[in-house]
């Protein structure tokens, strides 16, 4: 088989599979990639020795993370089992790369509130959701108009992570900021209908079953680009959402404006939210559910990020007392030049008192 038809069997799997087209272009890009590494050579004279040795090549010479290491490790496993058929054992016997454990970048409430402050336009309502509801930036930026219950304060997530739906918190003063976005993408949603345009982005089979969703309200992106694509297939022009790279670069410029000296990224807004609420006392099953999280396990790293620690732990530095001193000497008069001391003490050019008054006298 040549490379372009290998390329080709593996994009009918994965999308006979329903994964999500950004494994797609992983996966794919991979597979390529690890085909161009071994140019000349048949895949099916290629042996376990040679997925090693490509996986070596790319932490070696081209000093790639191990999260990435392990997803082209994830592929090329794809390619030989799902597309290939080939023996389990061709590829259990390469390992996978150790990931080291990284502890999450959280900003405080006042960095937060900075951070938002700088934003403009529609970047800062994507912002407030993703610290306000613990939204991954792909989730905000899917949301439709249906999505927003804003009655209930709840926001239903279509096809997360790993293709899961949950139902997470709407905070209430995003309600009235929200309403108000939403009239304006209304007002825009009209003018295109008027001009026979209107359309949003759905699934092919959906449309074929739903042949008017892509035109009505409540099936419209909550976030719509500036501009409307033409689709080269239909004719028909669509608004997608807004690209993630210009609320990326939106949420960098906004940090490095108010002078805030961590790495803020779109995901950093999700640790803050997370960790913010476990710091409140929220229960850490609660705050996984709204997280989406398979595994409390991955909710359990927020917890190393407190302000406490994990386990509220008080250094014993805060508990040393301070050494007692002896109280200070009361000094004399001809200490301050016949002026009253501080602490009390006769007055200033005072007569010495006689020690041994009247009546006092000692006896012989």
């Amino acid at each position: 088989m040549t490379p372009a038809t290998i390329i080709e069997r593996v994009k009918v799997e994965i999308r006979t599979r329903h994964y999500s087209p950004r494994t797609e272009e992983a996966y794919v890009g991979w597979i390529a990639r690890y085909l161009d590494f071994h140019r000349g050579r048949a895949l099916a004279d290629l042996a376990i020795g040679d997925i090693r040795q490509f996986l070596s090549a790319l932490a070696i010479d081209a000093k790639v993370s191990a999260s990435t290491q392990n997803q082209a490790r994830a592929a090329i496993t794809f390619l030989y089992r799902d597309v290939l058929h080939a023996p389990v054992g061709t590829v259990d016997g390469v390992a996978t790369a150790k990931r080291p454990r990284h502890l999450p970048e959280v900003l405080t409430a006042d960095e937060v509130h900075r951070v938002l402050a700088a934003l403009t336009g529609p970047y800062t309502l994507v912002a407030s959701l993703l610290y306000g509801s613990g939204l991954r930036l792909l989730e905000a930026l899917h949301l439709r108009v249906k999505d927003a219950d804003l009655d209930r304060g709840e926001l239903l997530i279509r096809g997360g992570k790993g293709g899961k739906d949950r139902v997470t918190v709407l905070p209430n003063v995003l309600l009235d900021p929200l309403r108000e976005h939403l009239l304006t993408v209304q007002r825009v949603h009209d003018r295109d209908l008027a001009r026979g345009q209107g359309r949003t982005v759905l699934p092919e089979a959906f449309i074929r079953k739903h042949p008017t969703a892509p035109i009505e309200w409540r099936w419209q992106l909550i976030f719509p680009a500036t501009r409307p694509w033409r689709d080269s297939n239909t004719g028909y022009e669509h608004r997608h959402h807004l690209h993630e790279t210009a609320v990326q670069r939106a949420v960098h410029e906004a940090a490095l404006a108010v002078s805030i000296t961590k790495r803020v990224t779109c995901h950093t807004f999700r640790h803050s939210f997370a960790t913010h609420l476990l710091e409140a006392g929220y229960d850490i099953r609660t705050v996984q559910e709204l997280l989406g999280h398979s595994d409390v396990r991955t909710t359990m790293i927020y917890t190393h990020v407190l302000n406490r620690g994990g386990l509220g732990v008080q250094s014993p530095m805060d508990r040393l007392q301070p050494a007692r001193r002896p109280p200070p000497r009361a000094p004399s008069i001809d200490e301050f030049g016949g002026r009253r001391p501080p602490s009390g003490g006769p007055p200033p050019n005072a007569t010495p008192r006689d020690p041994f008054p009247r009546g006092s006298e000692p006896r012989s």
